[in-house]
């Protein structure tokens, strides 16, 4: 028996087309949030492609390269090492949590394309720097014979801010320029070990009135368009910049501006830092 007043059923298309578009409009806030969470990120969880077919998730130490691509260092007689070499087809979840809910707070997704880096060469010395800065405890062993460094190289991402807010990113959301990428690269030892070496009192301010962190022996790790790392023993702080700096006098004058905004700030806490 039917009911003449019930509207007819809705065919699967008009099902699809009458809920809303979960995904919203890329924006510069999405970008921002995209490249903290990379840029951020000491820890992930690596997803690969069995040789069973069964997809197989890891956990990983990250670091970037100086444009944001991921890198990771893993051992010939982990799993996924073999899965990457048999198809380097990956992706990798970037979530750091917080209190309360964990599907709360932002998480990131990458959608990768792996590739072995040659330990010679300026890439292979490079990568090795920059990711033992982030993680100098593997220093024990990036040099054993099994272990290899692996280029993440990113294809996509699904950025998740928290309830109702997700965004499909494109490389280009999250990566610095080429350009840039290579132009701060080349200053980045030098710069860092400036830095530490004759303005320790802006790093603290940076960690301690920017970035609000507790007070002490911070230090500059790292270097790269979009940002700086400072590290106080195991604690990792990550500091954007308002713009991406595409040249070395651009980096210099986008850390004197932050200092500057500190000491500011520290001086009349209550008044707001030009």
């Amino acid at each position: 028996m039917t009911n003449s007043s019930m509207p007819a059923p809705l065919a699967p298309e008009q099902r699809k087309d009458s809920k809303a578009d979960p995904i919203r409009p890329t924006d510069d806030q999405a970008r921002q949030l995209g490249k903290q969470l990379l840029r951020s990120a000491r820890w992930g969880s690596l997803a690969t492609l069995g040789q069973d077919g069964h997809p197989a998730a890891s956990l990983v130490s990250v670091a970037t390269d100086s444009d944001g691509t991921p890198l990771i260092l893993v051992s010939a007689l982990s799993g996924h090492t073999g899965n990457l070499d048999a198809d380097p087809r990956c992706s990798l979840l970037l979530a750091p949590g917080g209190k309360g809910d964990p599907l709360a707070h932002a998480r990131i997704t990458l959608k990768l394309r792996a590739r072995k880096i040659a330990r010679e060469g300026e890439e292979g010395a490079r990568i090795r720097r920059r990711f033992l800065a982030r993680q100098p405890k593997a220093a024990l062993y990036a040099d054993f014979g099994d272990f290899s460094f692996f280029a993440l190289e990113l294809e996509g991402a699904s950025l998740n801010g928290g309830f109702g807010r997700a965004y499909e990113l494109v490389p280009a959301d999250l990566l610095a320029e080429a350009a840039a990428a290579e132009a701060v690269a080349a200053m980045e030892e030098g710069a860092v070990a400036h830095m530490n070496e004759d303005h320790a009192d802006a790093i603290q301010d940076y960690a301690s009135v920017l970035l609000r962190a507790e007070a002490g022996a911070w230090r500059m790790t790292g270097l790269d368009p979009d940002g700086a790392d400072l590290m106080l023993g195991d604690k990792a702080l990550r500091l954007a910049f308002s713009r991406q700096a595409a040249t070395a006098a651009e980096v210099r004058d986008v850390l004197v501006a932050l200092a500057i905004s500190a000491r500011k700030k520290r001086e009349a806490p209550d008044e707001p830092a030009s």
